[in-house]
């Protein structure tokens, strides 16, 4: 199972997957934490080493017991306890904090790169294109989830790896003066282990565990959305549908685990071969020497424990392949998403079936000049040669259509569609902005809510408490516990209610312009009359989509979007909403009225 899409293709042990893993794990070590990480690397090495030499200590005694033992020789053999307990006093604890720093590292990585994604995610507004790439599936998971099990994952196999060689050398002389026989034969026994493991459950595996991961995401995000969308559902009685599209989504991940364990059945059944053999081979090669009397049995055991030490050390992708397989299908998604987010990544791709793009300018006034605005992946001209500027305290109602791009033309101004041609002056950023019809409410303070996106502000409670008088709120901190009382907001407040701490927000943050997408919707004509007159009263710039004719008045230039990329410019004093007022005219507009509009207002 794998796909072609970028960031869905399904990942393999290979040098690409070396080359993927490289690209996510190297800046760690070459950047602002690079003295951090080395040092805490340096002092596991030290740990380990220090382990090793323990644990061949351990093996050493562990046979001068047995020949001890065998001997019958009662002081050599208390001789050897005495040892051992002595090499574990030590052992015990070196054992403890080696694992202790190991997870204490990973932690410490797992911090930086997580910091690191997230600041290419939201630079840029970069999460808000991933939303629309669905070439990407759960950016989400993979900065929460992905980067633990790399970082976790990438400490573990790395010092397994050095582990693995430190215990080589340090067994490999203790089998070598023993037996060189047994030498040759582990060689080629862990050879051959290597091979089968990598060929025959190599792909298969890292593709299986691969999309188990996106699958679960997958089911995870219908979860989601069932508990965010929970009122809309209930009040359809979707629970039905619901269960059926949830159902579609586990039951694909239960398909691909039943794939998964089988292909792991096959591994498992390898992997117990492999190690348990190990036990008898030592024997079946040492068995002449012992019963000849040529060589101890204290030797014996020794070279046992030496080869099944030496074995683990040259078997380590054999015994790790299970968790080695996943890891490297984790990798792919990571690689993926550092494409598009992180400093120097290529852009996602584009379908659109034109590259241009729309050009911004700072300006001291919103102008757009011959602006043409197509949406994302699609060549559909929603708007054709724009012209138009607002002076300040100008007011602009956009009407038209469903569909014919007023949000679309939104969302160019605020700089987040690209796609089309023509040029739009713009105020700094912090001079726009936006009220949605339904408006972002984080979790947090009431506080929090009126000062948003702001983390703090240098108004007063008082003050705070005065905006929610004059947005028609002014029990409501009472109602709530105060200021600093937290809520789940979107469940407390109505549709209204949450429009007009929107309307606050404008007022403590004091805006140059204000783009409003409906912004009113939920409320009675007397709350919308009456925020709109204090944003007028106040001088600042309007940008409106609405559908009630009574908001005409507060407001001086109409933009009628009339489909094709057709528009018109009206002054608002002579411009009359077609009937019914609050609902625009479906249908095509009238030939005569179909033609790109040339104007502007100044």
């Amino acid at each position: 199972m794998s796909t072609s899409a970028h960031g869905r293709r399904a990942p393999r042990l290979s040098l690409a997957a070396w080359k993927q893993f490289l690209n996510v794990a190297k800046p760690y070590w070459l950047e602002n934490e690079k003295g951090r990480a080395w040092a805490l690397l340096l002092f596991l090495i030290v740990l380990m080493m220090v382990e090793t030499k323990l644990a061949v200590m351990l093996n050493d005694q562990a046979g001068e017991m047995t020949s001890g033992l065998a001997a019958k020789n009662g002081g050599r053999f208390w001789n050897a306890v005495q040892a051992c307990l002595l090499t574990l006093a030590f052992a015990v604890p070196v054992y403890a904090f080696y694992y202790y720093m190991r997870d204490v590292f990973a932690n410490q990585w797992r911090r930086w790169l997580t910091g690191r994604f997230l600041d290419g995610y939201l630079k840029g507004r970069k999460y808000y294109e991933l939303g629309a790439n669905s070439d990407i599936d759960n950016p989400d998971q993979r900065i929460s989830e992905d980067i633990n099990t790399f970082t976790g994952r990438s400490i573990h196999f790395l010092l397994i790896f050095l582990g693995s060689v430190m215990q080589l050398v340090a067994f490999s002389a203790v089998l070598w003066s023993i037996s060189h026989v047994l030498v040759a034969v582990l060689a080629v026994y862990a050879l051959v282990g290597t091979v089968v493991a990598l060929y025959i459950f190599g792909t298969p595996l890292i593709q299986l565990n691969f999309w188990q991961l996106r699958l679960e995401a997958d089911f995870r995000f219908s979860l989601m959305r069932l508990r965010e969308n929970a009122e809309s559902i209930a009040f359809y009685r979707g629970e039905t549908q619901e269960r059926a599209h949830i159902d579609s989504k586990f039951s694909k991940v239960i398909q691909n685990f039943s794939r998964l364990i089988k292909k792991q059945r096959s591994l498992n059944l390898f992997q117990r071969t492999f190690s348990q053999l190990a036990l008898v081979l030592p024997g079946m090669i040492l068995a002449n020497g012992v019963l000849s009397g040529e060589l101890e049995v204290g030797r014996a055991i020794q070279a046992t424990g030496a080869f099944t030490a030496v074995l683990g050390a040259v078997g380590v992708i054999v015994d790790n392949f299970e968790s080695l397989s996943r890891f490297v299908a984790g990798i792919g998604r990571l690689q993926a998403l550092s494409d598009l987010v992180l400093p120097g990544a290529k852009k996602a791709p584009v379908a659109d079936s034109t590259s241009s793009r729309i050009e911004r300018k700072p300006a001291d006034r919103l102008v757009l000049e011959a602006l043409t605005l197509y949406p994302p992946q699609s060549d559909r001209v929603l708007i054709k040669d724009l012209s138009l500027a607002l002076q300040p305290g100008d007011a602009l109602l956009i009407v038209g259509d469903s569909g014919c791009g007023k949000s679309s033309l939104l969302r160019a101004i605020a700089g987040l569609w690209h796609n089309g041609s023509g040029i739009i002056h713009h105020l700094p950023q912090e001079d726009f902005f936006f009220l949605p019809q339904q408006p972002y409410l984080q979790h947090g303070t009431l506080r929090s809510q009126l000062i948003y996106p702001s983390a703090q502000a240098s108004l007063g409670d008082e003050e705070l408490l005065a905006i929610l008088e004059q947005v028609h709120l002014p029990q409501l901190a009472e109602r709530v516990g105060g200021l600093d009382a937290v809520q789940d907001w979107e469940k407390l407040l109505s549709v209204g209610e949450q429009q007009r701490l929107a309307f606050g927000r404008v007022l403590v943050h004091k805006p140059n312009i204000v783009i409003l997408d409906e912004a009113t919707s939920a409320l009675d004509s007397g709350n919308e009359a009456s925020l709109y007159g204090r944003l007028r009263e106040g001088g600042t710039t309007l940008i409106s989509i609405a559908h009630r004719a009574a908001v005409l008045r507060h407001h001086t230039h109409v933009l009628r979007l009339l489909g094709d990329g057709a528009w018109e410019v009206h002054d608002a004093k002579t411009y009359q909403f077609d009937e019914p007022a609050e609902v625009p005219p479906a249908g095509p507009a009238p030939a005569a009225k179909r033609q790109a509009g040339v104007g502007a207002f100044v």
